[in-house]
């Protein structure tokens, strides 16, 4: 029936079945933040099945987890670019996964075989691909620093806009090469996000035992560096810190300095008995877990359902198993190849000791002394 004039049709109701996508944070689409919530849990299936792996001995060495922290990696490398670049440190995991590196072949390395992202040589702690600007986990703490302000150094003089993102802990402040990868980005202004994860301890250490200051902001505000700090277990906090300091480095205004205050919900390596905090602690951070806590946001933002954030873990879950069989599967190294990645040129080891002389180039190596004479 037509309306009658100086009259409005009205507006059928809307139902349940017709929901209403509400408007997003910081220009995020649905689709980017149902793949943050999957690279999340993906980090968590993935840190759970390696500390089952190592309670079965089929990982050596050392083992840090970062389960708890996983906002602080997602969050920063969706604000970034993919051609960034990226360091971390040994609990880096995450950060692998975060920059599409493949969960089979992580797995692999953490078990040492030769289909390892580093074939079996890096291990855990040294995660890395070139081919995604990862240039790996460093596990002298602090050690990465000046290098990713050498990465940005060299981006800025090929007149690039990639910046360099280097994650390190509140522990890696203490240290003097901190402070001189520091002084150096901020006095060629480099390209640079200093990312301090602070999760309260240094090891066992407490804040109050390794640093006068409890926030690591004022550490770089010294070197008239911008800072900010971050909910550390807010995937979105983390990424609006850095998509603020991400447009201050790209258009030449220098280094930025982000601390996310986060905590990890298990001991610092797998050998870690966690004498140094109670249990009641670790709870009270458990109830601020990122994973679920974004999870509700995306339902109540309409982003997605309950039941679909349900099947999203049975997914990975299913990728993870996966992962495991393919490590298990993987061959060993070949111990002939010990050498392989470590010289450019593969050298014979049994000419070494001669080749090493004769090709040395005269400037080096010099003319033979004349013989002395006689009364001389």
């Amino acid at each position: 029936m037509a309306a009658t004039p100086g009259t409005r049709r009205a507006r059928p109701k809307r139902t349940a079945s017709q929901p209403v996508e509400a408007e997003l944070p910081l220009g995020l689409t649905p689709a980017q933040c149902r793949h943050m919530y999957r690279q999340m849990v993906l980090i968590r299936h993935f840190e759970d099945h390696a500390a089952e792996a190592y309670a079965q001995a089929k990982i050596g060495g050392f083992l840090h987890l970062y389960i708890g922290e996983e906002a602080v990696a997602v969050g920063a490398l969706n604000a970034a670019r993919e051609d960034d670049h990226l360091l971390g440190h040994y609990r880096d995991h995450g950060y692998a996964l975060t920059r599409g590196c493949d969960p089979k072949r992580c797995m692999a390395e953490l078990f040492g075989r030769e289909d390892g992202l580093c074939h079996g040589r890096g291990g855990s702690m040294h995660l890395a691909e070139a081919s995604r600007n990862f240039w790996g986990g460093y596990a002298i703490v602090g050690s990465h620093i000046p290098i990713g302000a050498g990465m940005a150094y060299a981006m800025q003089y090929q007149q690039r806009d990639q910046i360099v993102l280097d994650f390190f802990g509140d522990g890696a402040t203490g240290n003097g090469i901190f402070h001189e990868g520091l002084n150096m980005a901020a006095l060629w202004s480099l390209p640079i996000i200093f990312i301090c994860e602070n999760n309260l301890y240094g090891m066992g250490a407490t804040l109050t035992e390794e640093s006068p200051v409890s926030e690591m902001k004022i550490k770089a505000e010294g070197y008239t560096m911008p800072s900010v700090q971050c909910d550390g277990m807010d995937v979105l906090s983390v990424y609006s810190a850095i998509q603020q300091a991400a447009e201050h480095c790209r258009t030449g205004k220098g280094p930025f300095f982000v601390e996310a205050l986060t905590y990890r919900f298990r001991g610092h390596s797998m050998a870690d008995p966690e004498l140094y905090r109670d249990k009641a602690e670790v709870q009270r951070w458990r109830t601020r877990d990122p994973i679920p806590r974004f999870g509700d946001f995306c339902v109540e933002h309409r982003i997605c359902s309950q039941k679909e954030l349900a099947q999203v873990n049975e997914e990975v879950e299913q990728q993870m198993l996966d992962a495991v069989a393919f490590a298990d599967q993987s061959p060993w190294p070949d111990p002939a190849e010990v050498g392989r990645g470590i010289y450019a040129k593969p050298i014979d080891p049994e000419a070494a000791v001669t080749s090493a002389v004769e090709e040395l180039p005269l400037a080096v190596a010099g003319p033979a002394p004349e013989p002395k004479q006689a009364g001389i």
